[in-house]
């Protein structure tokens, strides 16, 4: 039986170099990473950190429209163009 097992992983590019990067800073090869992610995900039983959509507290929302607000009436920009995800939150 093989030491080791293979696992392909698709990835943006660009994402990928600035991992690697990062983690050869840290003195370890993206291999290692991803094995102490999954070794961690079976320590914890499921993933080692919380996936859930951020929660907003009310001055972050003002803060978050007025911005929005701003962005689109200076450049006519939509925010779908936003190379980050602008989301309000369910029900306002």
């Amino acid at each position: 039986m093989p030491k080791t097992a293979n696992l392909n992983v698709r990835i943006d590019p660009d994402v990928k170099k600035q991992a690697e990067e990062l983690f050869a800073d840290l003195g370890i090869t993206i291999s290692d990473a991803v094995n102490m992610f999954i070794h961690q995900a079976l320590i914890y039983g499921g993933l080692p950190f919380d996936v859930k959509l951020p929660d907003y507290n009310v001055y972050h929302q003002i803060t978050l429209e007025h911005f929005i607000q701003e962005k689109e009436q200076s450049t006519g920009q939509d925010t779908e163009q936003f190379p980050f995800p602008v989301r309000k939150k369910p029900g306002k």
